[in-house]
């Protein structure tokens, strides 16, 4: 029995071994080709170009806006008792439109993005006069200490050549026992494809998870779209965390 374990191991080590190698086959490498304010510029230019323009259908033909509302809708991400969130990386609005319909009424809002181009995209289609829209860089944000009680931050980490900097940001601003939701693209098949549309990186969900310790945010709960998310790691990396 030790024998055939040991055989098996190895076998599902090589698959691995052989997953990683078409993962990084796949996966735009741009991030760590380039210098940070070249890489940037290329990320200003992707969301405020074309692909930007066609976000918010993107999110719904991926099925990501019906499946990350249900998480709000299904209180698995409570907002009961928000009273100030920053939605980081706004994009077209998909995440702040859930902020807007399951927040509690009164609860401040504010909207945030690297480009200007994709909060004008925002505010058109949300036409909402209850959010903030600040144009800022997730590495350096432009509030006081603890500003926020509550913080979803979707598919933004990826654009970060470090990420650590900016989760440190994101735990600067949070309150003490505030809470986030974090939404990042995975080292999966599915993941190194979206890597290569967005220009990002990918990560391992175990490595996020201690970049994410060392700033003081601790994983409260992952959380799935669907079963198949689960099973396949279709979805990319979604989950809770807190600051301790």
């Amino acid at each position: 029995m030790h024998e055939i374990s040991n055989a098996t191991k190895q076998r599902r080590t090589k698959r691995s071994e052989r997953r990683a190698a078409l993962h990084r086959l796949i996966e735009d490498d741009l991030i760590s080709r380039v210098s940070d304010d070249e890489y940037r510029r290329k990320v200003k230019r992707v969301y405020g170009g074309p692909k930007g323009a066609m976000l918010a259908a993107c999110s719904m033909v991926s099925l990501h806006i019906p499946l990350g509302e249900r998480l709000f809708r299904t209180r698995k991400f409570d907002l009961a008792g928000v009273r100030s969130a920053l939605d980081i990386g706004s994009g077209a609005g998909q995440i702040a439109r859930h902020l807007l319909k399951y927040s509690d009424e009164g609860t401040e809002i504010t909207c945030i993005d690297l480009s200007h181009q994709m909060l004008r995209r925002a505010k058109n289609r949300l036409k909402s006069d209850e959010l903030d829209y600040v144009a800022a860089d997730l590495a350096n944000l432009p509030f006081a200490d603890e500003s926020f009680d509550c913080i979803t931050c979707g598919y933004v980490l990826e654009h970060l050549p470090d990420p650590e900097p900016g989760l440190a940001e994101m735990a600067r601003v949070l309150t003490k026992g505030g809470r986030a939701l974090l939404l990042s693209t995975e080292d999966s098949f599915s993941g190194a494809w979206t890597s290569r549309l967005w220009c990002c990186r990918t990560f391992n969900r175990q490595e996020l998870m201690q970049l994410c310790e060392n700033v003081g945010l601790r994983c409260k709960q992952e959380l799935w779209f669907t079963r198949m998310h689960k099973t396949f790691r279709a979805g990319g990396i979604c989950v809770e965390i807190q600051k301790v």
